[in-house]
């Protein structure tokens, strides 16, 4: 029998950890690749704001970067730290806005990799968030931003699925675009998350709010933040040998922000 369950992923940490954590390897890698290519400085110290589940932060943290992080879920804060504690780590990660945050400390690098950057729905909290990232870093520390943009030329992706399996869980995921309201810059997603275990199978419906960029958008939100200089883009494939150029029928970046 299916329990159907609507409401929102966040609020399902180990779920949302196997559905977004599975491939962590290939973001880990380029992390680590950037921090060296493009820092202008040694990086030691790492925050991701949004950080969820902490998927990266525990890897990077076993590789001895000191840690932190905020969200605005607490069950995803309290997952994170629980697994920060288990291995030996300090309980980093607090409940907060990634749109408006001041670090106690700054850091060396910040990261913010899978469109959660979208989830700020206004020009204001776009700015915002930017602002408080390039005053949490470090002079010659690097942010790493990766969202998708809305093509003005071309075909764009219009949904996606995925699957993953950790021991006796096993997660299907299958996400599509209910729809852009181009005036309100607003994409309406629907996510469709079927869990599987040895005794039981849940279905979780959610629906999501991402603001939408295209190019020129863009380059505007990132013309009101100078303190951060552009040092390279690459797209979800991590291949620090390959940058590209932003155009009309881009879709999938991953923006190489410097702080001056």
């Amino acid at each position: 029998m299916t329990e159907k369950i609507k409401g929102d992923l966040y609020d399902y940490p180990s779920y949302y950890d196997l559905i977004f954590g599975s491939d962590w390897k290939a973001e880990y890698d380029f992390l680590l690749g950037c921090f060296k290519q493009y820092a202008k400085r040694s990086v030691k110290s790492v925050f991701e704001p949004a950080c969820g589940t902490g998927r990266l932060l525990i890897k990077l943290a076993e590789a001895g970067y000191a840690v932190s992080g905020n969200d605005l879920n607490s069950r995803a804060v309290k997952f994170c730290n629980d697994r920060l504690k288990r291995k030996g780590f300090p309980e980093t990660t607090e409940v907060g806005d990634m749109s408006d945050f001041k670090l106690k400390k700054k850091v060396d690098a910040a990261f913010n990799m899978i469109n959660t950057f979208r989830h700020l729905l206004t020009e204001v909290q776009a700015v915002g968030h930017l602002k408080c990232v390039a005053e949490s870093l470090n002079k010659g520390g690097i942010y790493l931003l990766g969202l998708h943009l809305i093509p003005t030329e071309g075909e764009r992706l219009e949904d996606e699925s995925w699957s993953a399996r950790r021991g006796n869980l096993g997660v299907n995921t299958y996400m599509w675009s209910k729809g852009i309201d181009k005036p309100k810059r607003a994409e309406y997603l629907g996510l469709k998350i079927n869990v599987y275990t040895p005794t039981k199978h849940i279905e979780i419906e959610d629906e999501m709010i991402y603001r939408t960029y295209n190019v020129k958008q863009l380059k505007s939100l990132l013309a009101k933040v100078p303190e951060l200089e552009t040092a390279a883009v690459h797209d979800f494939a991590y291949n620090l040998e390959d940058e590209i150029e932003i155009g009309s029928e881009t879709e999938d970046i991953v923006l190489v922000l410097r702080k001056k």
